[in-house]
């Protein structure tokens, strides 16, 4: 599995973390693959409203350069390609729960709240 090497990021681990899940998809992709997976390109795009085909194909070739997500292309007609995580990918996944488990305490059950209130 190859992995890129980040410049810069040779002192602080949340810095190197960071630059891999960096940009508006990533950490929802790594969700939608956590949830589904493998999961071909089209479920992709209807689990994540709003990103465009080129925007999630650059961020998905980005996750596989950085060894999180795995693309196998199926020898078939039509061709199928289905992503899922790797076991760095999984791990990274983990990594990420306590966050989501903050944003769901503190933003979506704090919005809620106050949508109620």
């Amino acid at each position: 599995m190859s992995r890129a090497v980040r410049p810069g990021a040779g002192h602080c681990g949340i810095e190197a973390a960071v630059q891999v899940i960096e940009g508006k998809w990533k950490v929802v992709i790594l969700w939608a693959l956590g949830e589904e997976a493998p999961c071909r390109f089209g479920v992709l795009r209807r689990l994540l409203p709003g990103v465009t085909e080129k925007v999630l194909t650059a961020q998905l070739r980005e996750l596989e350069a950085d060894g999180i997500v795995h693309r196998e292309v199926h020898d078939e007609v039509p061709p199928r390609v289905e992503y899922s995580l790797t076991p760095l990918g999984r791990e990274l996944g983990e990594a990420l729960a306590p966050l989501g488990a903050w944003g769901q305490r503190h933003l979506i059950d704090a919005a809620a709240g106050a949508a109620g209130a």
